[in-house]
């Protein structure tokens, strides 16, 4: 099987970065199957945002799973009697409350799952180490150690298999992410960041999510084609 036939799982929220993980992943001749979730998100304008993103970047095929994370909670964009920041950062070094606890062990267990049975070796997920809130499942010591389990876990892997977590944006700031997608075509008009966009995915523009990517335009030198409320 060439590169260019060869399916490939993107994990795509809808979201800036997952669209341009989308982008590379197919500019890279996969074949590319985007996994979104309603996993009770209060900002689930996002899910609208990929189905428009896998269309308008010809996806093979895009799949919605839906879970129940809001019923745990824990996280501003999962309960909504937990505000979310809308100064900034305020300490550097603390996980704020927009971390969503175990959300990309969970999505990438899914991801792994339809890749087995879609006899793919690969998944693209769009964690990025350098302009990001600080998420504990976004370092590249977290998705080594995926990697390794998701090689120890499937029948797959067992028979000779070598699954590839590709994190294409993990040492890139924000700006190179803009000016990356941008290359590739991406239309970020069509995506929705925001951690509490509203139902026609309009942004708050006070964010965290919204701070990095305004930030992430102005410094790429490009207009942000954000709707904002």
């Amino acid at each position: 099987m060439t590169t260019q036939t060869k399916p490939a799982v993107i994990l795509l929220s809808g979201g800036l970065d997952s669209a341009t993980c989308l982008a590379i992943a197919k500019s890279k001749g996969f074949a590319p199957y985007c996994l979104s979730f309603d996993y009770g998100q209060r900002h689930n304008a996002e899910l609208k945002a990929a189905a428009r993103v896998a269309k308008a970047l010809g996806a093979v095929e895009h799949r919605i799973a839906k879970i129940d994370l809001a019923a745990f909670g824990g996280s501003a964009l999962t309960d909504a009697s937990i505000a979310v920041p809308e100064d900034g950062v305020v300490h550097e070094n603390e996980i704020p409350v927009t971390y969503v606890p175990a959300r990309n062990t969970i999505m990438l267990s899914f991801a792994l799952a339809w890749a087995e049975v879609l006899k793919a070796d690969d998944i693209f997920i769009g964690v990025n180490a350098v302009d990001y809130s600080g998420y504990p499942d976004c370092r590249p010591e977290y998705i080594s150690a995926f990697q390794a389990m998701g090689r120890l876990a499937t029948k797959v892997g067992v028979e000779g298999a070598s699954l590839t977590i590709h994190t294409p944006l993990i040492r890139l700031t924000k700006a190179e992410i803009v000016e990356t997608g941008t290359k590739l075509g991406v239309d970020y008009g069509l995506t929705v960041t925001c951690y509490q966009a509203d139902d026609e995915g309009r942004a708050c523009g006070v964010c965290d999510a919204c701070r990095l990517r305004r930030a992430g335009f102005e410094a790429a030198g490009f207009a942000d084609p954000t709707r904002y409320r």
